[in-house]
């Protein structure tokens, strides 16, 4: 069997392991093993065809790798949903205490509680801390 045959076996081994493992660097290593059966159907040379697939898959990883750390790393540009709601100020419109209360948040009424022992009187300003399903933590 010609070599390029054993390397289209090896790419697509690395893009099952890929998808069983969901390790990107898989894919890269796919990707030379399948530079490297290209170089199979044009040449002989065993080794001219291992140094294309080294020279494929780490010069992918290599230049991958640095632009997937950083967009894991960065933030989300736009929170919605109820990420948007905390850190926001609010308006007490019933007592707010540990247990009840009612608050004006972004033009709507929320149900809320205070996140410690505190006390709020209608008309306080509070900030929202977090969100406790479709109750506003407020301090």
């Amino acid at each position: 069997m010609d070599f390029w045959v054993w390397w289209l076996i090896a790419a697509g081994g690395f893009a099952i392991a890929l998808v069983l493992t969901t390790m990107p660097e898989l894919g890269m290593l796919a990707i030379g093993a399948g530079a490297a059966a290209l170089t199979a159907g044009l040449t002989d040379s065993l080794v001219l065809q291992v140094v294309v697939f080294a020279v494929a898959s780490t010069a992918l990883i290599l230049a991958v790798q640095p632009l997937a750390r950083r967009s894991r790393d960065q933030l989300p540009a736009h929170r919605s949903g109820s990420d948007a709601l905390m850190g926001r100020s609010a308006l007490v419109l019933e007592r707010v205490d540990a247990h009840t209360g009612r608050i004006k948040l972004a033009g709507e009424v929320w149900s809320a509680r205070s996140l410690g022992d505190d006390t709020y009187e209608p008309g306080t300003q509070v900030s929202v801390v977090e969100i406790d399903g479709a109750t506003a933590v407020v301090m």
